[in-house]
């Protein structure tokens, strides 16, 4: 079944796709980051880690365990952070897509495209909570104190 494609509709639905795309863009400058600190996380950790391994300091691996814990719980507020900016990037690019359907066609998506966009804000939000998270337990572990 094909369908006539009017070129103003056409048009309209470009301009009205296009907005989303810009939270697509903030989504994909936020995943790098977060996996950057990820790429850091996995650093330290291995860093700690070999540290441990041939410690037999009672004191720095008691220190080591600790800062392992804080590690890993960073590593799954980074993980949670990725999974859910992923999937707010799939849900903006269907808004996108069902958006343009809209327009374009006799289909009456749009209750869909708002709900997919609401959604993908909803797991943008719920990232950027989890990005807060992991910095805070980030900045916790830093001692700006030099011992003498």
């Amino acid at each position: 079944m094909a369908f006539p494609l009017d070129p103003g509709a056409v048009t309209h639905g470009i301009q009205l796709a296009v907005a989303p795309v810009f939270l697509l863009t903030a989504v994909s400058g936020m995943i790098g980051a977060v996996a950057g600190r990820l790429g850091r996380i996995i650093d330290r950790a291995r860093l700690v880690e070999d540290r441990a391994r041939v410690s037999d300091d009672t004191d720095f691996l008691d220190r080591a365990e600790l800062e392992l814990r804080e590690l890993r719980a960073r590593g799954r507020l980074v993980n949670a952070c990725i999974a859910l900016l992923t999937t707010c990037a799939l849900l903006i690019g269907l808004t996108i897509i069902l958006l343009f359907l809209g327009e374009t066609t006799a289909v009456q998506i749009d209750k869909y495209a708002v709900a997919c966009f609401l959604l993908g804000v909803v797991s943008f939000l719920l990232a950027l909570l989890c990005f807060l998270a992991e910095t805070v337990i980030a900045t916790r572990l830093l001692n700006f104190h030099i011992r003498r």
